[in-house]
């Protein structure tokens, strides 16, 4: 009876050994996980950043999108170089950057197998193209045919120029109601507009002209004054058509346009020049608006 007591007590001893190993084997499994996973998350996060600060430079200068992409590696854990970085085409050439980010993590208990760590990568797309729904316009149309807008593959940048607020139809001068509406917009709307621009995505589709010339109005003017020395997104429009409050404008695209005066005594003037600009904007999956310049940042797949 005794010796089989002993016997029992040394396999329970045994069962707990075998037990004890198992579980300090998965606690080491679990500690590794969640480091190569924490790892990821950071690597992931240092990928997209990278690659959406790259964009910004596209398609224009791929030079400039590595070393912005770099740069922002560099200052947020590394883990990228200069050959984790390529270029692809969408709708143009180097419209598009990749960019890879990597880390060696130490391992507890891979080190059991002979891995003293394991490379974690992460992997980022993103691209930048004109925005089909941009937010935040103001209400200005602009002529496709203005002679700063004929340059290729840009418009002419950084020239100063005027654009003219004179009349293009009956009781129609360049105002549109970029909320899609129909019929008049109180000068304070209008205000809003050039002040802060539409909260909302405006699509690429016909608008109704704001009819009147009410930029000549208080409220206009205080906002033009708020806006001088910044950067405005203004709608392009190619087609007119209709009359009176039917006046419509087709919208084809957007411009970025620095505002540096204005004139609105009598007809009106906006002074500055076109520019290149990273705007807020939902970028097109079907309909692509005409390329002026203005662009939207996002990540892909």
């Amino acid at each position: 009876m005794r010796i089989k007591i002993k016997s029992k007590r040394g396999q329970a001893m045994i069962l707990t050994l075998v037990f004890m190993t198992v579980i300090l084997g998965m606690a080491a499994a679990v500690v590794d996980v969640g480091a190569w996973y924490r790892t990821h998350r950071q690597m992931q996060n240092n990928a997209d950043a990278a690659a959406l600060a790259g964009a910004t430079a596209l398609p224009e200068s791929t030079g400039q999108a590595s070393a912005l992409a770099l740069d922002y590696a560099n200052k947020n854990g590394g883990g990228v170089s200069g050959a984790d970085i390529t270029y692809g085409n969408s709708e143009v050439p180097n419209d598009t950057i990749e960019v890879t980010s990597r880390r060696a993590v130490p391992g507890v208990f891979a080190k059991l197998f002979g891995l003293d760590s394991v490379t974690v990568r992460a992997h980022a797309k993103a691209l930048a193209a004109p925005p089909a729904k941009p937010k935040w316009a103001a209400p200005f149309a602009v002529d496709v045919m203005h002679p700063m807008l004929q340059c290729e593959p840009l418009p002419c940048f950084n020239q100063q120029t005027t654009l003219e607020l004179d009349k293009v139809g009956p009781g129609a001068f360049h105002i549109i109601n970029i909320d899609g509406s129909r019929g008049g917009t109180s000068s304070a709307t209008l205000g809003e507009w050039v002040e802060t621009g539409l909260n909302a995505y405006m699509p690429l589709a016909w608008y109704y002209s704001d009819p009147g010339s009410k930029f000549n109005s208080g409220n206009v003017d205080r906002a033009l004054d708020d806006r001088i020395g910044t950067d405005l997104l203004f709608p392009v429009y190619r087609h007119l058509r209709a009359q009176g409050a039917g006046f419509e404008y087709e919208v084809i695209g957007w411009v970025g346009f620095h505002l540096t005066g204005y004139s609105i005594s009598g007809k009106g003037k906006l002074f500055g020049s076109f520019t290149r600009i990273i705007w807020d904007g939902i970028q097109s999956e079907s309909s692509t608006p005409d390329d002026f310049g203005a662009r939207s940042i996002s990540l892909v797949d």
